[in-house]
Parts: C-alpha cells; sequence; structure tokens
C-alpha cells in the first residue's frame, strides 16, 4: 500500500515524496483513513513508528478548506513537553509546504508576545502545552469554541506529568460536535476513563502491544560494581569499542546530566546536555547542535525521552536505571526508528535489581547480560586507587600545613612567658605589665581563630553566603 491508497491529496501526497517517504508505516495506513472520514480514533502505538505523521497528513487536508477567525484556532494539538510540540510544528511545516495553512505554537519558556500576535490574526492549527494554553485562556487571549478538530498526543505522558485535569478542562471549552484524536504507548484506566469521556465511538488502532519494545532495538545489560566512577568508566568504554554514530545518554537526576557531560567532555568526548533546569531557547539550540551533528552525544533527563525524532541515533545508554519501566520503553526507543536497527546498553548497579525485574515483566522478554568491558575486578578497584590519589593531592599539602602545630604552640607559649616577664619588672611599671599580658593573651587566640588552617577544618557556618553546594541543590525526575 502506498501514500496514494490512503486517500490524501495532490498536494499533500507531493510533499510526503519530497520529505522522501514512500509506504505508510503499519498506524498510518490503519488511522489516516479514519481520520479523513472525521472519525474519532483511539491511536495505541509505540515509539518510533510514524504516530506524528498519522495525524498531521490527514489533519492538513481537512484544514485545507476553511477559513480562520481572529483568536479562534480552528484546530488544536495537545502535547506534554515543549519539545514534543516543537517537533510536531516543524511535520506541519514539511507536510504543508503546498498548503496554505496558518499555525501557532504555545509553549512555555518564551515571551507571549509574538503567540498572542498569532491568535489575533487567527490560525488553522495551534499546537500547545497545557499548562501556556491555560495561562493564555485565563487571560482572554484565546477562545476554543471553534476548535472542531482535538488531538490528544502522549497521553499517557500528560498522565505522568499530572496534566489529565487541565485536559479535562481544556476539553470542556471545546465545542461538543468535534473530532477528537487520542494517541498514547499505553492505556493505564486513567486514560481510558479520559477517552470514554471525551471520545464518540472512536476506532481503535493498535499497531504493538502496549509497552513492547521495537524488536530493531538489541537490548543489553552491562552489571557495574564501585559507584558512579566506575559507571563513568564502564560507559566511556562501550562508547569507546561501539562503532556509535549518534547516541542519547539519559540520567535519572539534573544533577548526574551535568556531572556526566562534564566528564564525557573532560575525556574528549563531543557531548551536549539537555534537562528540565535549562531554559527553552537553550535546550533547543543544544538539540539543533545534535541534529547538525556538532556534538554525537546527548546526555539528557527524561524531558527528552518521549516523542523526540532524532534520525540516525544508533545507540542509546542509560547511564541509570529508570524508575519507571514505562521510561525504559520510550528511552530506548529513541534509537531503532522507521525501520533502522539500534542499540540499548543500560548500566545496572546491584541496588537496580528490582528496577530490572521491572522493565523485564513489562517488555516480557529478558535482557541479554553482557560482561562489563572494563572487568569486574577492574571496575571494583578502580574507584578507589583513581578517587584516593586526588584526594591526597589536594589535602595532602593543605590539611598538612593545616596540621601543622607551630601557629598553636606559640599561642600557647607566650600567655605562659608573658606572666615571668612582668614578675620580673614588677617593681618598675606593676600596673600596665599585667593589662598588656591580658590583652595579648586575648588577642593572640582571635588571630588564631582566622588562621586559613582552622577556618577549613571548620567550615562555613549557618550565615555562609556563598553558592549552594550542587549535592545539596538538585532535584529528582518524575
Amino acid at each position: 500500500m502506498s501514500f496514494a491508497d490512503l486517500g490524501l491529496s495532490d498536494d499533500l501526497l507531493r510533499a510526503v515524496t519530497t520529505a522522501g517517504y514512500t509506504e505508510p508505516t503499519p498506524i498510518q495506513r490503519q488511522a489516516i483513513p479514519s481520520v479523513l472520514m472525521g472519525k474519532d480514533l483511539i491511536g495505541i502505538a509505540q515509539t518510533g513508528t510514524g504516530k506524528t505523521a498519522a495525524f498531521v497528513l490527514p489533519m492538513i487536508d481537512i484544514l485545507g478548506e476553511g477559513r480562520t477567525r481572529a483568536l479562534m484556532p480552528r484546530s488544536l494539538i495537545l502535547e506534554p513537553t515543549r519539545e514534543l510540540a516543537a517537533q510536531v510544528a516543524e511535520n506541519f511545516e514539511k507536510y504543508g509546504t503546498n498548503h496554505k495553512l496558518s499555525m501557532a505554537l504555545l509553549i512555555g519558556g518564551v515571551q507571549m508576545g509574538d503567540q498572542v500576535k498569532a491568535l489575533e490574526k487567527g490560525v488553522d492549527v495551534l499546537i500547545a502545552t497545557p499548562g501556556r494554553l491555560m495561562d493564555l485562556f485565563g487571560r482572554g487571549k484565546i477562545l476554543l469554541t471553534g476548535c472542531n478538530l482535538l488531538v490528544i498526543d502522549e497521553a499517557d505522558r500528560m498522565l505522568d506529568m499530572g496534566f489529565i485535569p487541565d485536559i479535562e478542562e481544556i476539553c470542556t471549552k471545546l465545542p461538543k460536535n468535534r473530532q477528537t484524536l487520542l494517541f498514547s504507548a499505553t492505556m493505564p484506566p486513567v486514560i481510558k476513563k479520559l477517552a470514554d469521556k471525551f471520545l464518540n465511538d472512536p476506532k481503535r488502532v493498535e499497531v504493538a502491544r502496549p509497552a513492547s519494545t521495537n524488536i530493531n532495538i538489541t537490548q543489553r545489560i552491562v552489571e557495574v560494581k564501585g559507584g558512579a566512577f566506575a559507571k563513568r568508566e564502564t560507559l566511556r568504554a562501550l562508547l569507546r569499542e561501539d562503532d556509535v554514530n549518534t547516541a542519547i545518554i539519559f540520567c535519572n537526576r539534573k544533577t548526574t546530566v551535568r556531572e556526566l557531560n562534564k566528564s564525557l567532555k573532560k575525556h574528549g568526548f563531543r557531548s551536549a546536555e539537555i534537562h528540565g533546569d535549562m531554559d527553552q531557547s537553550a535546550r533547543i539550540a543544544e538539540l539543533d547542535r545534535f541534529k547538525a551533528g556538532e556534538v554525537n552525544i546527548l546526555v539528557a533527563s527524561d524531558v527528552a525521552a518521549r516523542g523526540l525524532d532524532i534520525k540516525g541515533v544508533s545507540h542509546v545508554y542509560n547511564f541509570d536505571a529508570p524508575w519507571h519501566p514505562d521510561d525504559y520503553v520510550h528511552r530506548i526507543g529513541r534509537t531503532g526508528r522507521a525501520g533502522a536497527t539500534g542499540t540499548a546498553y543500560t548500566l545496572v548497579a546491584p541496588e537496580d535489581a528490582e528496577n530490572i525485574a521491572e522493565i523485564e515483566k513489562l517488555t516480557g522478554h529478558k535482557i541479554e547480560r553482557v560482561p562489563n568491558p572494563v572487568g569486574s575486578e577492574d571496575a571494583k578497584a578502580a574507584p578507589a586507587k583513581r578517587e584516593e590519589k586526588p584526594r591526597r593531592e589536594r589535602g595532602g599539602r593543605k590539611p598538612k600545613a593545616a596540621a601543622e602545630p607551630q601557629p598553636e604552640a606559640r599561642t600557647d607559649e607566650r600567655p605562659a612567658e608573658k606572666p615571668r616577664r612582668t614578675e620580673e619588672r614588677s617593681t618598675e611599671r606593676p600596673a600596665e605589665k599585667p593589662r598588656r599580658t591580658e590583652e595579648r593573651s586575648a588577642e593572640r587566640p582571635r588571630r588564631g581563630d582566622r588562621r586559613p588552617s582552622q577556618q577549613a577544618d571548620d567550615g562555613p557556618d549557618d550565615g555562609w553566603n556563598g553558592p549552594m553546594p550542587d549535592f545539596l541543590n538538585y532535584t529528582i525526575e518524575a
């Protein structure tokens, strides 16, 4: 079956051919005709199956007729993250090149001014994250009464991020007589309840068992003992021994992302980072560098795990075993896309055994265990040997100076000598000497208190205003 068999217009077919696609994927074959017929749809598909084009292509033809009105978008696509929203916008630009459709992207992290101006002119398709959309609606900058087509994408991710109440409220502001498309990798009870409430006799399209993993991805587990240092050493060995074209490395915490990226750069790798603490412009800039090939390794938190369609990702590395089994499926889904093959490694510490068991239970197969390229004994011993040396170098000289007894000996000895000198000259100046002795005894300890060596031992007090140490300044990723 070709795209021409799906009922798409000639203008759209030319754009698809120009983009380099010739045959539709299974979800596109099943979903596109139903969407063109105006039916509601539930699409259950794993990432990398062409899900985005399954609703973007028919929407372009549907919106090809009609006109826009100010503040009233004709269609709405809800995405859980800024990156996914931007990616859908790119798809509309690519496939809609032969159609005169207007589009607005409403996402957080950027100024509202340009977004409001676009809404005032009227748009055919509005792509938004729930938070920014609700913000603009509350300000009276947008009306949804003219929206006849709604797409809820990555519904299970919306659930994870706590957006379901917002989505329910948004649905109540749209016309009841509308077409609604819902896409999700899994169908938990909350999502099923949402679909039952807001979709009308939907067609269900399922192209893969929920939460299954792509058969084109070779999955491997590498056991690591010895802490973060051993994990970084193992990761570097894997990166060097494999033919890595482009790779994404996932970490559970933002602080780990920063530390790992810094370490990889130090060892000569071309890496970049992306996580939730970065503003939108910085995140987009790093993604553009990765897509352009300026860097070939992207260290990421789960903000980038779902939906990012980056061609040619040959490897995915889970530096941290994911806390939730579903996240494993979405992380490794960044490779092996569109029929290509890929490899996914997960570095597993002893305490990750339960998480791995849950992942294997969800995916339905046991992941292959491969030897640690560093060697089990080396991986255990290396952290102690390599980390002790910098400690001696950093602390060997400094604490040595801090531990020298001479300054404290002078502080103790001089007050003892002064009374003897005072006694010897007491006949000449009996009143002044004791005062000088007390003054000097009081002064010495205060000067001693200011010595760098004692400050180093005592550390900062409660009123310290310096930067917060990294190990106290982290946020656990959901």
